[in-house]
């Protein structure tokens, strides 16, 4: 059961799940190449019960790939046709119904909520758009129950022009630069003989800082890459220079936030229950895809880079919100307030948060508030001090792993350090040692994967 698991996680490493598959099929007697069993002369009997055994563990294998996989492969369409081909192969094989009548039912059940997806079915009419979180700010869409990305599904986005209005398109989340430029050209109604000329429509990412960077027609996922304050603009080669920062990211006016009414239990608990959404919605295999494909696998990393930059956000937020704060005695007030989320936030295991939190009153900007510093409380300055003893990457994060390993599910653990420990075990070991496959590092990988599953096997309560 162990190296079953070990394999299906980790055997996109080796093999392309396409591929995967098809051996699968193979080896199934009576499907591709799998005939050969019954070929023996002498023996039927023996031909007879090996070729069971084979077809019982092709069977089993197919289940635990299916549990594992589930609504990823609504993504792979050649995968897809070759499941759909030896599941065909298992319901009409009469043999094994007598003996593994449990495991033919539980096969139909899942292939029919899988719902897996083959070329030549047409899609689904009218589609659900999907909201996608981009922003702290959007309360609507925080309290939204969410429900897990794919690259087919369909979001909405705005693309700004030069002069900062924009043009809002429907697009997918897996939508190519240049699929992104055809719908902003349509809704621009721009002529073909014009997207032909030099002054074509390129897609540029703009940063709040005034960075910008144009984005490739071939690359894909760009709406889950855009960093902090990030949008994307389209404009022409001509205007790219001229291209500058939304107003409103450029002049900010300090003054009170919603953060002062609020209690800090409050603030913490919404945190908390909104990371677990988003957490809960990360496929296990988007781990794996991230660290081992990285652009190849980014179509099936969205709601994990989703989360990432959620991560970022909450600790830019942190030190907004102090730095924005007028007046000693309030931003101290503030400081306070920060120190107690984080320390509810660690009280309901999301280390998420409380990473977050620590690495934003860590900021540079926050930490020369030497007054600040001064008015705050002996008890939340020696509060603080443990918070960032448990935060100290010292001895590979030794602290902070002890403190996870003590705790029970459910919890949000920090998500960049399972990133960090599963790059760690891919450049530290070859995948193939001699043309064999390293099993021992796809066990590591395996076990990293797995403690994601544990960390989500009980409920939020």
């Amino acid at each position: 059961e162990l190296l079953l698991d070990d394999i299906v996680l980790t055997h996109s490493l080796f093999l392309p799940t396409e591929r995967f598959l098809q051996q699968l099929h193979q080896q199934y007697p009576g499907g591709n190449g799998g005939g050969a069993l019954g070929g023996h002369k002498g023996g039927h009997e023996g031909a007879e019960g090996a070729g069971l055994q084979r077809k019982r563990a092709v069977l089993a294998v197919l289940l635990h790939f299916l549990e594992t996989y589930k609504g990823l492969l609504q993504e792979e369409e050649s995968a897809g046709k070759v499941i759909k081909e030896l599941y065909l192969l298992i319901m009409k094989d009469t043999s094994l119904y007598h003996d593994l009548e449990d495991e033919i039912l539980k096969l139909h059940q899942l292939v029919e909520t899988v719902e897996l997806k083959v070329a030549d079915e047409t899609p689904p009419p009218n589609k659900q758009v999907k909201p996608l979180f981009r922003h702290f700010r959007r309360i609507d869409s925080c309290l939204q129950t969410r429900v897990a990305f794919r690259g087919s599904d369909e979001i909405f986005c705005r693309v700004y022009l030069p002069d900062h209005s924009y043009v809002t398109i429907r697009s997918r989340l897996s939508a190519s630069v240049q699929d992104i430029l055809a719908s902003v050209t349509e809704k621009l109604q721009y002529s073909e003989e014009q997207s032909a000329r030099e002054d074509a429509l390129i897609l540029v990412t703009m940063a709040s800082s005034g960075e910008k960077a144009v984005l490739q027609p071939s690359e894909e996922c760009v709406f889950t890459t855009l960093g902090i304050n990030s949008h994307l603009f389209a404009c022409t080669r001509d205007t790219f220079d001229s291209l500058v920062p939304l107003p409103e990211e450029i002049q900010v006016v300090p003054g009170d936030t919603e953060i002062h009414r609020v209690e800090p239990e409050d603030v913490a608990n919404h945190l908390t229950a909104f990371h677990w959404e988003l957490f809960r919605c990360i496929h296990e295999l988007e781990f794996v895809d991230y660290v081992f494909h990285g652009e190849r696998g980014r179509r099936e990393t969205a709601n994990l880079e989703l989360l990432l930059q959620r991560c970022s956000e909450v600790q830019h937020w942190v030190g907004t919100e102090l730095l924005l704060c007028e007046g000693l005695g309030k931003r101290a007030h503030l400081l306070k307030k920060l120190i107690k989320i984080a320390a509810i936030c660690k009280q309901n295991q999301d280390m998420l948060s409380f990473y977050a939190i620590v690495i934003g009153l860590n900021n540079a900007a926050v930490s020369r508030l030497r007054l600040t510093w001064e008015k705050l409380p002996g008890k939340f300055k020696n509060l603080f001090r443990k918070f960032e003893n448990l935060t100290d990457p010292c001895r590979n994060h030794k602290t902070y792993r002890e403190v996870l390993a003590k705790m029970k599910p459910p919890l949000i653990p920090f998500v960049p350090l399972i990133l960090k420990d599963l790059t760690f075990l891919h450049e530290g070991s070859k995948t193939l040692l001699d043309g064999l496959v390293n099993v021992e590092k796809l066990h590591c990988i395996a076990e990293k994967v797995r403690t994601v599953r544990k960390y989500r096997s009980r409920p939020l309560c």
